[in-house]
């Protein structure tokens, strides 16, 4: 029996003001999702979740590759059941229902499992060598982490057909010209500016921005008018924080506003 214990190949990198750094660190697979790594992605996002002083949370595979894929070995000869019993759902749960605000710093491949995973994100930062691609079908299998729905919801019906169906990978300025990232910058400035984009977010006050997400997510999904009533509703809410009070106060007074995160 081995007791030595193993390395976390996800792990947080930094805390600061703030702004909390997620690190995948699998580079002898280029960081294909394997059991561990989704588990140890799941554990992190729970407990990040949970943290008062955390406001806005960056991801990142590092300067070479975001994600390769998932871990073909572990599901090249599984069986349908054996699939289902995995419940591998379960740790994407804690990502795409994270309350706060999500940016990733792709460069490099952002495939199979990887694209997935950058679309549960809120906001994508991709270095000019960044590729994204869904090829399961190139495998006899298709997306099954929310490739499908994310990807049409995300490009259209026409863009993400074209990537599903034939597997193919998508430079980042195309895939910005696409609407699947927020933004393009050279490669040794990706993790930089998503951190940039964090920190000015974890300066924002912490409820609206959360409001912003839920509603956005949730009106998604909703018929228009059901959406604007739910829109509503939560701009009504934040008449009852103290940031909206010290905001609305320092616009008067011409002044730069201290945002507390209060109720």
């Amino acid at each position: 029996m081995n007791d030595k214990q193993q390395p976390a190949e996800v792990y947080l990198a930094s805390l600061d003001e703030g702004m909390a750094v997620v690190r995948i660190d699998r580079p002898s697979a280029k960081n294909a999702l394997n059991g561990a790594v989704r588990r140890q992605l799941a554990e992190l996002f729970s407990s990040l979740a949970r943290r008062d002083d955390v406001r806005a949370i960056v991801l990142t595979g590092g300067e070479q590759v975001f994600v390769a894929g998932a871990d073909v070995k572990e599901f090249a000869t599984a069986s349908p059941t054996e699939m289902h019993l995995r419940h591998n759902e379960r740790f994407w749960e804690p990502i795409a229902h994270c309350p706060k605000p999500v940016i990733a710093a792709v460069n490099g491949f952002a495939l199979g499992g990887g694209c997935e995973l950058a679309m549960h994100c809120d906001i994508i930062v991709a270095g000019e060598s960044a590729r994204f691609g869904q090829p399961e079908v190139k495998l006899g299998l298709m997306p099954g982490a929310g490739g499908t729905q994310r990807l049409v919801r995300a490009v259209g019906k026409f863009q993400a057909m074209r990537m599903l169906m034939t597997g193919c990978m998508v430079p980042a300025p195309d895939a910005l010209r696409m609407g699947l990232v927020s933004e393009v910058v050279p490669d040794e400035q990706t993790l930089e500016r998503a951190k940039a984009l964090a920190q000015e977010i974890a300066h924002l006050p912490a409820l609206a921005v959360e409001q912003i997400k839920e509603t956005v997510l949730a009106g998604a999904d909703l018929p228009l008018e059901s959406a604007l009533v739910l829109e509503r509703k939560a701009f009504q809410m934040l008449f009852d924080t103290k940031d909206q009070k010290e905001g609305a106060a320092a616009f008067i007074e011409k002044r730069k506003p201290t945002y507390r995160g209060e109720s």
